[in-house]
């Protein structure tokens, strides 16, 4: 059964400061046979990366192999960037078609040459 976490802007929100106009942060967490897939849509920053830090830490304690799909990352920080990193270093992490923002954080800080980035979701469950 999933993990569904999320929601920066409403009842029960990671943060719902007054005239905040920001998409929703969402996690969601599947397995497919020994794999945790998590997949995350939206900001990533100190206010919302909360759901994705515990959901991410919980899959490497629990699994080999880590896939997150972040095609639907919009903003990514240096914050996520650690969390990538703390990840990789307890589990095999696979970052899946990482958006054109994410893509470029990791480029210009070197972390796509550490992390194992992989162009699709299903490129990242094979082998």
């Amino acid at each position: 059964m999933g993990h569904m976490t999320g929601g920066t802007d409403g009842p029960g929100s990671l943060d719902s400061s007054p005239g905040r106009d920001r998409p929703d942060a969402t996690v969601i967490q599947y397995e497919l046979g020994e794999t945790a897939v998590v997949v995350a849509r939206g900001e990533f920053d100190m206010n919302t990366s909360d759901p994705l830090t515990d959901v991410l830490h919980a899959a490497a304690r629990e699994h080999s192999r880590v896939v997150l799909d972040a095609a639907g990352v919009t903003f990514a920080d240096s914050l996520l960037l650690t969390l990538l990193l703390r990840v990789h270093r307890q589990t095999s992490l696979r970052v899946a078609a990482p958006s054109p923002q994410l893509r470029r954080v990791l480029e210009l800080t070197g972390s796509d040459k550490v992390l194992d980035v992989r162009a699709t979701v299903e490129d990242a469950l094979v082998g």
